[in-house]
């Protein structure tokens, strides 16, 4: 932050959920011009946009989404200097005359987010995001700072390269998450099912991710959890912009815990409160696996990150590194194929395979949260195949990944009916609902529960904007709760074509 506040090129490399929006938006404030943000994804900017407005930041999103009338409004407040922070696209951004219109609004520097992109060695190379060398030449005077979660020293010098960074500044946090706990299985014939319905019932009631490989896989496993009285939403980049956009919401508001998603679920997804990451099949990249695992325990509190791989999927990712005309690609998805296998296959600790591959060197051998540390589950380890279709008593997660004591006392009534208005609030004003309130400080409400502003005010994620927005609405849905009103059952997912266990 302090860098951008005193001109500096910057290069930031921290895990998900490290706080590397703040590192952009609070300098944009405090600077008082216009912080020019990068963004891949048009739901993550209108998620960030509707977060600042909460906050009483003003911020604008430019993209193709909008009407024509609505891009030049944006454009006209924008030349004006009404925004602390605009968010585009890089396709945007490439535009001649996004360049020219630029020129006429007083930035302060350009903030690229999710800068790997940027490089042909990072896992989401995006060719649009080579255009962004453009920026030095047009703006010479003014700082470009590139954040991401998942580098290693390869693509951060070819962040550094390609952006034309003049000696910047770095940060580079480390990459272990001490509060996850990582769980490697390879899965035998029809087992994957099975073990898949037993780490789901050992998180009942906590919200939880599972990726598949493919759209096909997503619809079989929605299907089959539904069959197994477990309520499911799916999530893959074929679906409709608003199903997606409603499933998402329908997650994040605790309407439903599980989500099942490919990899298009999960960039810029703001819920702290994610016990558990499930995959059911091996990722093409550890820088892959380490963002999507690392959606997990945002909050702090353990969580874990459980690979349910089989052999068949490294058969399939070496298939398709095979396929690859371009030398050069084939090479990078070959050294790709070969880090995600040892990782699966080794008996090393998991946590310092994953700092050793971003160039990190932890002074620890083993780290006690991993299933190689002996922190493996015994449900998960000495698991025997089983009818799926027989419902399974849920197994009690060892002391070392039971969540605080702090959760604990949260009092799960209240917590149920604050969600309930949280949902209704972020209905009316058309907005996600932890652009409302984050799971954390929903619960951090229900522990103190605040019967005044300045009692607001201390519960984190409350500034003064939004206090005075939802302060009232909240001491009233507290003072109801206490006259004894409860939160209504929500409604469960109806199943709808069930296909048989053997097909997940």
């Amino acid at each position: 932050m302090g860098s951008l506040l005193g001109g500096h090129d910057t290069c930031v490399v921290m895990p998900t959920g490290g706080g590397k929006s703040l590192c952009y938006q609070l300098p944009a404030v405090m600077l008082g011009r216009t912080a020019v943000v990068v963004s891949p994804l048009i739901a993550l900017m209108q998620d960030q946009s509707a977060q600042l407005a909460q906050m009483g930041i003003p911020a604008g999103v430019l993209n193709s989404s909008l009407a024509n009338e609505k891009q030049a409004q944006v454009m006209r407040q924008a030349s004006q200097g009404n925004f602390r922070l605009l968010y585009l696209s890089p396709e945007r951004l490439a535009r001649a005359d996004t360049i020219s219109w630029l020129q006429s609004v007083p930035i302060a520097f350009f903030a690229i987010d999710e800068a790997h992109c940027i490089s042909e060695w990072g896992h989401e190379f995006r060719p649009e995001y080579r255009q962004l060398s453009r920026l030095r030449a047009h703006f010479p005077d003014r700082p470009i700072a590139a954040f991401t979660a998942s580098a290693t020293k390869r693509v951060r010098h070819d962040i550094l390269h390609q952006l034309q960074l003049r000696d910047p500044h770095k940060y580079i946090a480390s990459f272990h998450r001490s509060n996850l706990r990582y769980l490697v299985k390879e899965c035998e014939g029809g087992e994957q099912p099975s073990l898949l319905l037993r780490t789901l019932r050992n998180y009942q009631d906590r919200s939880v991710i599972v990726y598949a490989p493919t759209i096909a896989k997503v619809k079989e496993t929605v299907d089959f959890l539904e069959h197994q009285q477990i309520s499911a939403i799916g999530y893959h980049g074929k679906m409709e912009a608003a199903e997606r956009r409603n499933n998402q919401e329908r997650w994040m508001s605790d309407e439903v815990r599980v989500l099942v998603g490919t990899i298009a679920f999960g960039l810029g997804i703001n819920k702290a409160s994610v016990r558990a990451v499930v995959h059911l099949a091996l990722p093409k990249s550890i820088e892959q696996y380490y963002q999507e695992a690392g959606r997990a325990g945002r909050d702090g509190q353990p969580a874990d990150c459980i690979l349910l791989w089989q052999k068949r999927d490294a058969a399939l990712l070496a298939y398709f590194a095979d396929q690859i005309l371009d030398p050069a690609e084939k090479e990078r998805a070959w050294q790709r194929y070969h880090a995600i296998r040892r990782f699966a296959d080794s008996r090393g600790c998991r946590h310092r395979q994953i700092c050793l591959h971003f160039g990190e060197n932890p002074k620890w051998e083993t780290c006690g949260a991993c299933d190689a540390c002996g922190c493996e589950s015994e449900w998960l380890v000495k698991s025997v195949f089983i009818k799926a279709r027989q419902p399974q008593p849920a197994v009690a997660m060892p002391a070392a990944a039971a969540p605080k004591t702090a959760i604990l006392e949260v009092d799960s009534e209240l917590r149920d009916y604050l969600r309930e208005w949280r949902r209704a609030a972020a209905k009316q004003q058309g907005v996600p609902a932890f652009v409302v309130m984050h799971d954390s400080s929903l619960d951090e409400v229900c522990r103190k529960r605040p019967g005044s502003i300045p009692e607001l005010l201390g519960i984190t994620g409350f500034g003064e904007y939004k206090a005075k927005l939802y302060g009232e609405q909240i001491f009233a849905a507290l003072e109801r709760f206490r006259g004894g009103a409860r939160a209504e059952a929500l409604p469960e997912t109806k199943p709808r074509h069930i296909r048989p266990a053997s097909g997940l």
